[in-house]
Order: structure tokens, then sequence, then C-alpha cells
């Protein structure tokens, strides 16, 4: 029997690490893995553009916490993805982009010589948004090489990891190198004393709870931590179902609206947890520095960079929130009534602000099946998802305030919806769908149970508010909207349309979410920005 290629050496690589899904877009020269692939029990969802499956195996990773795979083909096709693994990247979400190169027959180090799609240095285009990446030298080591980047693109702090595969090595039949085996010792628990006594003595404790707090599984005992000490528990755009919605000691989102922040100002003693207090939560650090801040982090760096921890503890959220002793305090009642104000006040405030808002958010919370995952993306609709949507387990929202991406939301629903981690919600703005909308074709083509909801106000909705608010005249922002239905229906995907939020919303939207079909449902309404975006920021700058 032949020896297997490097293409099946790579399948069995997948095969091995439990790969479910792969998403990607055929090439002449990644066209022996679709061949490979095609004999394991790999799902290979082929998509339309390849920034659809960077997006997508970050949605996937997302509502997973597993890996999400891309496999895309050679120079333009690979950098087509750099947005999305950019999202990724800034998000910590674990994606491997496999990506073919050009024949190591036909490259001449140091010169570019015109071979289709050829780059200088392929790899380095990635070095700005990915934690590594790696170039296989000989076909014999692209399992091997496949295992040691999936490691990494897992291992904490997650992110996205490179693989280039020159594609003559796909299809050269050798055997294959044993992958190194992983020797990871167990993490030595610090001293957490001096952590220990700051807290019991704090009078005004506080819990801020990022990304890293999720991706470590870290919300039972973060939960049982708050209880003991009365302490609310504050979490970032990344930590959003943290703790369940009825937790006592879970504070309303976000951070942004100022009874929610008053908080954060009273707290003497702030226990930090899996973040790093970025922009976008901070209002550009404009949050004062805690009396006494102390942070749980896998890496120091990234726990000081912007607000300088008196205690730094590293290792993992939960072992280490597990292993603080800290004794019952009394104070649970008053602070579960407090935040029972605070809620309702923040509440109130939508209703005033935006009714609309307040429809659509009390809508998705009455009308979302339990397993639902909500796929938000950069549009003033995904603005109030991510900042006041009462999200109800961990990894059922995702939302690209990492980097910040528009056009995330439709493609990472797909891959949310491929994980069978329930029925994918996408709430999408006009501008932003249109980034991704031939991947409809995706849609039908694989059944995926996906409901796009698109809020068409005829542009780009957040860029529009930013000219009026500087009193400038509005210069490409508007537009005579498309006919999104009849576009989704030309796909073979059931839609329809509605204006505002109302009753009729409401009925389509509990039809749709209960349906076996993917479908699209068009909302012509406009809506104000919520107090989560920059240019309405209570914290300013002092002059």
């Amino acid at each position: 029997m032949p020896a297997p290629t490097g293409a099946q050496h790579l399948a069995d690589a997948l095969t091995a690490l439990g790969t479910e899904v792969v998403f990607g877009l055929p090439g002449v020269h990644n066209l022996p893995l679709w061949e490979a692939l095609a004999d394991t029990d790999i799902r290979l969802v082929g998509v339309r553009h390849e920034q659809t499956a960077g997006y997508a195996a970050d949605g996937y990773a997302r509502a997973t916490g597993k890996l999400g795979v891309a496999l895309v083909t050679t120079g333009p096709g690979a950098a087509n993805t750099l947005a999305a693994v950019g999202e990724a990247m800034a998000s910590a979400a674990p994606v491997l982009i496999i990506a073919t190169d050009i024949p190591s027959t036909l490259r001449r180090p140091g010169v570019v010589r015109g071979v289709l799609h050829e780059t200088s240095d392929q790899q380095a285009m990635f070095a700005p948004v990915t934690k590594a990446g790696f170039t296989v030298t000989s076909a014999d080591q692209v399992a091997a090489t496949l295992h040691r980047a999936a490691r990494l693109a897992l291992q904490p702090q997650s992110g996205p990891v490179y693989l280039g595969i020159p594609t003559d090595f796909l299809s050269e039949r050798t055997p294959a190198r044993r992958p190194p085996r992983s020797h990871a010792r167990p993490a030595e628990i610090p001293d957490l004393t001096e952590a220990e006594t700051l807290l019991a003595a704090a009078d005004r404790p506080l819990i801020w709870a990022g990304g890293g707090a999720l991706r470590a599984e870290a919300g039972e005992a973060i939960g049982k931590l708050a209880e003991r000490l009365a302490a609310p528990v504050l979490t970032t755009f990344g930590a959003r179902g943290l703790l369940p919605v009825d937790h006592p000691c879970l504070a309303p989102n976000p951070v942004h609206a100022p009874e929610v922040g008053a908080l954060w100002d009273e707290a003497d003693v702030v226990l930090a947890i899996g973040t790093d207090f970025d922009g976008l939560m901070t209002q550009n650090w404009l949050m004062p520095k805690p009396k006494k801040l102390i942070a749980i982090n896998v890496d120091p760096d990234d726990a000081a960079k912007n607000y300088q921890p008196d205690i730094t503890l590293v290792g993992d959220a939960r072992v280490l929130v597990e292993a603080l002793k800290v004794e019952e305090r009394p104070g649970i009642a008053a602070l579960v009534g407090r935040l029972a104000k605070v809620s309702a006040r923040v509440r109130q405030r939508i209703k005033e602000e935006e009714p609309q808002a307040a429809d659509l958010l009390s809508t998705l919370d009455e009308v979302l099946p339990a397993d639902a995952v909500v796929v938000a993306d950069m549009c003033v609709a995904g603005y109030w998802i991510g900042g006041f949507h009462r999200v109800r387990a961990p990894r059922k929202l995702a939302y690209p305030m990492g980097w910040g991406t528009l056009g995330y939301g439709f493609p990472a629903a797909l891959g949310a919806s491929a994980a069978g981690a329930g029925r994918a919600i996408c709430v999408s703005g006009d501008g932003g769908f249109l980034f991704g909308c031939g991947d409809l074709h995706t849609l039908a083509q694989e059944q995926l149970p996906v409901t796009v909801i698109v809020v068409d106000d005829g542009g780009y909705g957040m860029l529009r508010y930013d000219q009026d608010r500087a009193g400038l005249p509005r210069r490409g922002v508007d537009w005579d909207s498309p006919d999104f239905v009849g576009l989704a229906r030309s796909f073979g995907v059931h839609a329809d349309r509605v204006s505002g939020f109302g009753r009729a919303f409401r009925r389509l939207l509990g039809e749709f979410v209960e349906s076996d079909e993917p479908n699209v449902l068009v909302v012509r309404a406009k809506m104000a920005p919520p107090l989560n975006t920059s240019p309405r920021w209570y914290r300013k700058e002092s002059s």
C-alpha cells in the first residue's frame, strides 16, 4: 500500500484533534485537501468568500470553546481572511487558518518570480494578527506541524494561528512523523494570602470579569465567591453570559450606564479576572483606577498593561478563584436590592431614550429559544444587543468588539450554527450584511439553522449619527436599500419584512426561530446608538 499523501496526513491529524467542522473555499492549490477530507467524518462547509471562512471559524470557536478551522488557498485567498483573523486575535478566539502556498519547487528565496498567487512571504502577512505562524518545510511534517499549531491556538491566552503548506507537499506521498507529545505540567497555585486578606477587609468589593474568565469556565466559581463577598459582578463584552441572568450578584450591563459605573467608582477593592481593561470597556481609561486592584490572569503583562494591579495572581481563572478562601460576609440582601434598582433604572432609561431598542431587547428575551446563540454585528442594533441583551449562558453571545470588524455577524453566525449549539440569531445592519450576503448561498446549500435579522436603516446608521452630531453634511452614509427579501429568496432562503420592532416583528420572529430552515427577517427601522458607543460615553476628559 502506498504511503499517504500530505493531504491525507492533514486530514488524519484534524480527525485526531476531534475536529467536527472545517470552513473553506476551494482553490487550485488546495483541492487535494478537499479530496482528503471527503474520506473523513469532518463536515467541510464550503463558503463563498475566504473572509467568511475565517469569521465562521471564529463563530464556531466562540460558540463551543473548541478550535475553529478555516481552509483557504494561496495568496489572495489567504489575504482575504486577514480581517477575520484580526478579530479572532483581538477577541482571543482559537482559530487555525490553514492556507496553501506556492510549490516549494518553484520558490526562490528573496525573489518573487511571478508564480500564480505568489507572495514574497505569505506567513509574514499574518504576523500582526496571529499568535504565531508556521510554514511546513517537508511533507512528512504536515501532521506534526498542524498538531503544534492547534495546541498553541487553544493554549491560554487562546488566539488564531497560521499554518502554511506549500501545495506540492499535499500530493507528495511520505510516512508521517509522529506529532510531539505534550508534557504540560500542572500549574502551581501562587500564594493567595495577601489577596485573601485584602478581600476580607474590603468594605465595598467588586468583581470585574473578562473574556478570560469565560474561556476558563470560571463562572460558577466566580458566582460563589461573589455571594460570599456580597460583591457585584461586572462583565465585559467578552464575558457576557458568564453568570446566569438571575444571579443575585450580577450587575446589569453595561458599565457605560452611569448607574452601573457608580458601582466601580465606589469600590474600594476590585478583583479583576481574565481581563486587560481595554479602551472600549473603560471609556478609553477614563474610569478611575481602583483604590486597590487584584488581578487574576494567565499573563502578568496583559494584566498590567492598562491599570497596574496591587496584586497579580498568575494562573487559570477557575482554579485560582476556587482556591481563594474568603469567609461569608453580610450584605447580600442589601446588594440584591440595590442591583434591582440599578437594573430597573437602566431599563427605564432605554425605554425613555430609544423605545425601539426596548422593543427589540424585550422580544429577544421573550421569543428566543433557551439554547439560541445571538451573533451581533458592528451596527446600531448590535451595539444595543452587545450592551443590554440578557445573555442566558456562556457562549450564547458573539460580538466583535475585540477589533470591531463590520461584516462579522452573518458569516460568524454560519459558524455558530454549524457547531450544533442551538439556532443562531444574527442581528446585522444593512451595511454589514452586504459585506457577506453572497453566503446566503452557503446558508441555503448547507441548510444551517440561522435566522438573520437585517435592520435596514438605509445606510451606515452609526456613521450617519456621527456626522449629524458633528453638524456635518451626510456623505457616503445614505443609500436606496436593495430588496433584501428578494435577494434572500433568490438564493432559496425564506424571507419576509416588517417595519419597526412591534407586534409584527415579534410574531414573525417567533415563527422564524421555531423553523427548521434558515430564514431572513428584514426590519425597516432607525435607532439612536446606546451609551456603550464612544460618542455617547458619559465619562469625559477633564478640561
